[in-house]
């Protein structure tokens, strides 16, 4: 009997493919990374799910999870492995309305939270441009973060309980909506982000929010990012800290977006560096309340902070949405990122994490250090300003991997002389595996090895991820 064979007892010769069967799990959707597994297993349940990693554990073979595959690191690529897929592991179990809780299985995906919330007037409110294949088991596993974690947090901060299988096939029961429990160490945050090297995430209760009674949202034109942070500071402080996305995309990216999105507009009559999409929620029925004028008090609210700083030359452009088309054209814009970016062709990508008043330094010497390696080089840069959340690519006809090593460490000089992190988002997986060995400290690497140890003593889950 092969090992497709015996895993096809476990779930069903349908679900246990490989060769051609298998295509499409054989390459994450950017195409940097292409691998032929030995089988792609696709449970049903979290029974059949230990029994699979019983049986690799078992036969000393590599076990992969593998979700949606919409991840930019690299972290389900291992050739020759068995493949867990958990996109049937689909089923939204539970909605609490009063508990503002939903319980769901791995490979439900984010879109399909969304949907299913929203007729209860909740949100859950993780949210990126892929929201529409991206599977909730993916998001926790890098611990994803999106437009909205200046409000609400990353995907760890969104997660109440889990439900995992150890490498061995033991089923830890996580299974909590608890705000609070402090019953010995946070095995839960241990494994959102850990990117399937310590466990396989099969069920989670996600924490929902109420959905905002009105939106107040902009593009809005600054002469620095300086100038953008102070627009953000003072809409908290007019809102009770409701800035929901406060989203950075520079000149380059709005060419960008200009050359490869059919019928693109530009934001603003003018063409300016410093583009900011914000987004308020009003969640009170005062600043969701219509006025005499026909609008909300909350883009009211917008309106003169907005104003005030047009008077002080502090903003240079603004245009706030008055329907939910033109919001939903501004939110259009900003989630085409992934996209684009990967359509103009090779680049250099880094996720990177700076202090918000260092955003502006680092984007400006990112760049002048860069040029000095290759001067015709070009960059686009998307923030989430509110978090200090910079993903920056570089392009250039130098596509050797010795030009891409410089800029990537260059990039690395400048993040830790600021003190910021090599990584934000996106997650480690293979592609941030030299930076890991340089950068990060080598005793939290020794702790994390102990765990890794601990956890999956044979090293069969997801191996080569995370640690070098």
């Amino acid at each position: 009997m092969t090992h497709q064979d015996a895993l096809a007892d476990i779930v069903g010769q349908k679900f246990a493919v490989s060769g051609a069967d298998a295509a499409n799990w054989q390459k994450e959707w950017t195409g940097d990374y292409a691998v032929d597994p030995l089988v792609v297993v696709r449970p049903a349940t979290t029974e059949e799910v230990s029994k699979i990693a019983a049986y690799a554990n078992a036969n000393d073979l590599t076990l992969v999870p593998v979700s949606g595959n919409t991840g930019l690191t690299g972290a389900t690529s291992n050739q020759g492995a068995v493949m867990l897929s958990v996109d049937r592991l689909n089923k939204i179990e539970q909605i609490d309305t009063e508990g503002r809780t939903i319980t769901v299985g791995a490979g439900t995906i984010l879109q399909s939270i969304h949907e299913a919330v929203d007729p209860h007037d909740l949100i859950f409110p993780l949210t990126f441009g892929a929201k529409g294949t991206a599977m909730i088991g993916g998001a926790l596993s890098t611990n994803a973060g999106g437009s909205n974690v200046l409000r609400y947090g990353n995907t760890r901060d969104l997660c109440l309980g889990l439900e995992v299988v150890l490498a061995d096939g033991r089923v830890m029961n996580l299974m909590s909506a608890l705000h609070k429990d402090n019953s010995g160490y946070n095995l839960k945050h241990l494994m959102i982000g850990a990117e399937g090297t310590l466990g396989i995430i099969t069920r989670a209760v996600l924490r929902l929010y109420s959905k905002p009674k009105a939106y107040a949202t902009a593009m809005v034109a600054t002469p620095t990012v300086s100038d953008a942070l102070s627009l953000l500071y003072r809409m908290q402080d007019a809102t009770g800290g409701a800035v929901e996305a406060f989203e950075l995309m520079t000149r380059g990216y709005i060419d960008l977006h200009l050359r490869q999105v059919e019928g693109a507009k530009e934001p603003f009559d003018a063409a300016y560096d410093t583009n900011i999409m914000i987004e308020v929620g009003a969640t009170s029925d005062e600043d969701a309340a219509v006025l005499d004028t026909g609008q909300t008090r909350i883009i009211e609210k917008l309106e003169n902070i907005l104003g005030s700083m047009l008077e002080e030359e502090a903003v240079l452009d603004a245009v706030i949405a008055q329907n939910e088309a033109q919001r939903r054209e501004m939110w259009a814009r900003r989630e085409a990122a992934g996209h684009i970016g990967y359509a103009e062709g090779p680049r250099v990508d880094t996720d990177i994490a700076v202090p918000l008043d260092k955003v502006g330094f680092a984007i400006e010497e990112i760049e002048r250090r860069y040029k000095e390696l290759d001067p015709e080089a070009w960059d686009i840069v998307v923030a989430h300003l509110g978090d200090g959340n910079i993903h920056h690519a570089i392009y250039s006809d130098n596509v050797s991997q010795e030009f891409s090593d410089k800029c990537v460490e260059t990039v690395e000089d400048v993040v830790q002389e600021i003190g910021g992190s090599f990584s934000a988002e996106h997650g480690v997986g293979l592609s941030k595996l030299k930076t890991m060995s340089r950068r990060k400290d080598p005793v939290a690497l020794a702790a994390m090895r102990s765990i890794k140890d601990a956890l999956d003593p044979k090293g069969t889950l997801n191996p080569g991820k995370v640690i070098p």
